[in-house]
């Protein structure tokens, strides 16, 4: 096994898993070159020059312990994650989700790492890199194409990608008041939805109007397509039938004091004033102009002001099967950790997770100690076996209980409160372990 001699780790990409990793190893006294492009270079679906930017919706899902999100996050917590406790203290109302303040979230991480004498930023972008030196690459999946153009050369494999797609964010004052309700469907969370329901003939004017509506798509993707179905453009599922919306983003069941409603869009806070909505499930690919023409047919939202456009941006991630390690080392470069989305998981959080145990090996390797994986029991353990498990139709996984070893025995009702209290059973003795053995 290497050893290294400068106590110092490479991390390439300054997002939600790059900063989860570098403060981790910075608080375990190694230091860290973190490099980002920002702001020199942007992707398309970057805007601020902050760390850990969250470009898509602010929601880092559910903290319930009957979710795989929620049991996802307590593993966190219990390895010491430090971006899930900065994302704990700006959050907004989101009923049983933790969704956060987007510009304070990315302000706090950005003081958080500034202010660590042993973590030095190195701005510009990253195109190729020393193979010899330990390193995180947590670019991201809107990586720079020379950095995703590299990694197809070290892995033997040409990089992956889909397409995914943000949701607009508008002002508060323009929700028509008389024509909108507060409230969270079956009183999850009281009064942290602002919903804006439609009557029949309403919601069949916004999805025709939606369906014939002009995309922006060959603009981005040269007519490919390849759509993540865990965030799907609202135009693109609604071209799947009429009522695909309404059993979708826009069911309308759970409103007990709304009447019936034949369709419900919901809004959440996007900042902790509650000035700025987004548009739950929302996502679009729409031009900017059809994007005001056709929300604004949605009655509570007749005067609607678009502070963000909804956009659509490419998504890359590498074969993982092929090229990862289930501790999240290249096969063929083990001194190289991938970590992120980057790495073929799905979602904030999960990017966070791998991060932090990318990082909690790299540590691991510069003590001279071997790799871990968490057990398959856990959340986390179980993203890192699904993404490093041969698949010839990979495609990338967010925190589900799917994933995990089944539970026998266990009425159904209680079946998902079980796989939580397993995980955190088992990331409870994984930790100790840590700590007793090393």
């Amino acid at each position: 096994m290497p050893r290294y001699s400068d106590n110092t780790v490479d991390i390439i990409g300054g997002g939600l898993a790059g900063c989860e990793a570098a403060l981790y190893l910075s608080r375990h006294g190694i230091n860290v070159r973190l490099f980002e492009a920002k702001p020199k270079w942007f992707s398309p679906a970057h805007k601020s020059g902050g760390l850990a930017e969250i470009v898509c919706s602010n929601s880092l899902k559910s903290t319930s312990p009957t979710t795989a999100g929620g049991a996802l996050k307590n593993e966190l917590n219990k390895l010491g994650s430090t971006l899930l406790g900065i994302a704990e203290k700006c959050s907004v109302p989101a009923g049983s989700a933790l969704a956060v303040d987007r510009d304070r979230f990315s302000g706090l991480v950005t003081d958080a790492v500034k202010s660590r004498g042993n973590i030095e930023i190195v701005e510009g972008v990253v195109e190729r890199f020393d193979t010899s030196r330990l390193t995180l690459v947590c670019a991201g999946p809107v990586c720079h194409d020379g950095l995703a153009a590299y990694l197809a050369e070290l892995t033997g494999e040409r990089s992956l990608h889909f397409f995914d797609a943000a949701a607009p964010i508008i002002t508060a004052e323009c929700v028509d008041p008389e024509k909108s309700f507060f409230g969270a469907r079956y009183g999850k969370g009281g009064d942290d939805y602002l919903n804006c329901p439609m009557n029949r003939e309403e919601y069949l004017a916004f999805y025709n109007a939606l369906i014939c509506a002009e995309r922006a798509v060959d603009e981005v993707t040269g007519g490919d397509m390849t759509v993540f179905e865990g965030c799907m453009p609202v135009e693109v599922m609604a071209a799947r039938g009429v009522d695909a919306l309404r059993y979708g983003p826009l069911r309308p069941v759970g409103f007990r004091d709304a009447g019936k409603p034949y369709a419900v869009l919901q809004l959440r806070r996007e900042n902790a004033e509650g000035s700025l909505y987004n548009l739950v499930g929302f996502q679009t690919n729409l031009k900017f102009g059809e994007q005001k023409r056709v929300f604004s047919l949605i009655p509570a939202l007749h005067d609607i002001e678009i502070i963000r456009y909804g956009v659509m941006h490419r998504n890359t991630f590498i074969n993982a099967p092929t090229a990862l390690n289930a501790d999240l080392r290249l096969k063929k470069h083990d001194n190289i950790f991938i970590a992120g989305q980057l790495c073929g998981v799905e979602g904030y959080v999960e990017s966070m997770a791998t991060g932090l145990m990318a990082a909690v090996n790299a540590e691991r390797i510069l003590c001279g100690k071997s790799t871990v994986v968490p057990p398959r029991e856990t959340v986390i353990g179980a993203l890192c076996n699904y993404i490093a498990a041969p698949n010839v139709d990979f495609q990338p996984m967010n925190a589900n209980f799917g994933i995990l070893p089944s539970i026998d025995g266990v009425k159904k009702a209680d079946r998902k409160k079980a796989y939580y209290d397993r995980s955190d059973a088992a990331v409870g003795e994984f930790v100790q372990s840590l700590a007793e053995h090393g």
